[in-house]
């Protein structure tokens, strides 16, 4: 364009010389040279114009040119004052989520799995960044901390009292008694001989030996028949002693100050326990391993909730008006904050950019991008300027 331009003022200059040398004798030619010589000067000034805003015409120092150059930093702070005065207004952006439907759009967009998916790689990465640049010692330091100071705001006795009532309301304890006794027979199974040898050395040693065979025998016999009846019988006698008890002992532990008293210090010994403080401590350091390790495995259980999660939400986001509207005013308050918090931030950061950049580069990137533009000023500076010398020209001649 700039080849364009010059060559349209080479021609004028041309034809003015050909006009001017032949016009002897042909007066039409005058008005070709007037026409030639108006489109000289009116490319000449729009040249000086155009080039003016980027750098010295003819490299002369004249005064108010290169203004791009000269006046980048200004140029720089006025750009962010136009962005924040007429774009990041809270009536722009109120209207831009109206009409653009944003909840709806962002519904529609998460309902497809393939950006719900691209969501959560991208919060995985956030993740990840966030457990790599948090302090480990800090965090178990706290963690321990907050997981200590929250057992010990809990009484254990009361718990372990509202538990067994769970229990027994539920049925539970049949389970738990049921597996006691067939624990208490397999135990007495296979230490049989153990007692056998017991009762033999504890047996006076005038009694035979086949007696005391016997007797083991016997009793051995009647425990064990006793355990299957118990285990045998849910209305059993020792069943329904063992659940009055059960229940007297919940009682006791929810009512109880010395039981309380009691569970605090077992709870206190087992805090103070060193193999638990390790436990605790490396906490941390499980949850992260793991969360790291899931944040990296696309087909990981946690991926792939958050995945199904956004998905879920896309779905409910499109259908759901009272959603939509929820989510339109979340983005509408977030824009009035922008609006109001965020203009000056963005002022500096255009401003601090562009004092950043090179003059010369700057210069060389704005005539990149509208130069063109601007060699059709040159081009219709031309155009215009010839027009209006063989207007007046006409004139003069009409009133001559």
């Amino acid at each position: 364009m700039k080849r364009a331009a010059t060559g349209l003022l080479i021609l004028a200059g041309i034809i003015f010389v050909l006009a001017r040398l032949g016009e002897d004798g042909r007066p039409w030619l005058g008005y070709v040279r007037a026409t030639a010589e108006a489109a000289m000067v009116g490319a000449l000034a729009d040249w000086f114009a155009v080039t003016a805003l980027f750098r010295h015409p003819l490299g002369l120092p004249i005064p108010h040119t290169a203004i791009v150059a000269k006046r980048k930093d200004e140029i720089g702070r006025s750009l962010g004052e136009f962005v924040r005065d007429n774009f990041l207004t809270e009536e722009n952006l109120r209207r831009l989520i109206a009409e653009e439907h944003l909840a709806v759009r962002i519904g529609e967009q998460l309902s497809d799995r393939a950006t719900a998916e691209a969501v959560a790689e991208q919060a995985s990465a956030v993740i990840r960044g966030v457990t790599e640049v948090l302090n480990d010692d800090s965090v178990q330091s706290g963690l321990e901390t907050v997981v200590f100071a929250r057992v010990r705001s809990v009484p254990v006795a009361p718990i372990a009292g509202r538990a067994v009532d769970w229990g027994m309301a539920g049925g539970h304890h049949e389970a738990l008694i049921d597996s006691t006794l067939k624990g208490l027979g397999l135990f007495l199974e296979d230490n049989q001989r153990t007692f056998r040898d017991r009762l033999r050395t504890e047996s006076p040693w005038w009694v035979p030996e086949a007696v005391d065979e016997r007797v083991f025998d016997k009793i051995y016999e009647v425990v064990n028949r006793f355990i299957l009846e118990v285990g045998g019988d849910r209305n059993h006698e020792l069943r329904q002693q063992l659940g009055v008890r059960a229940l007297e002992m919940a009682e006791r532990l929810k009512t109880s100050p010395e039981l309380l008293e009691r569970g605090e210090e077992l709870k206190e010994e087992i805090l103070r326990n060193e193999e638990v403080r390790v436990w605790v401590g490396g906490l941390w350091d499980r949850i992260k391993e793991g969360v790291v390790s899931a944040s990296h495995d696309p087909e990981s259980d946690l991926r792939l909730q958050v995945t199904d999660a956004l998905v879920e939400a896309g779905q409910k986001l499109t259908t759901d008006p009272e959603m939509q509207q929820t989510v339109d005013k979340f983005l509408a308050e977030g824009a009035s904050y922008l609006a109001s918090r965020g203009g000056d931030p963005v002022v500096s950061v255009i401003s601090s950019t562009v004092e950043r950049w090179d003059a010369k580069e700057t210069v060389g990137l704005i005539e990149e991008k509208v130069g063109r533009d601007l060699q059709f000023i040159r081009i219709n500076g031309t155009v215009v300027g010839g027009l209006a010398g063989l207007a007046l020209y006409t004139f003069s001649e009409f009133i001559g």
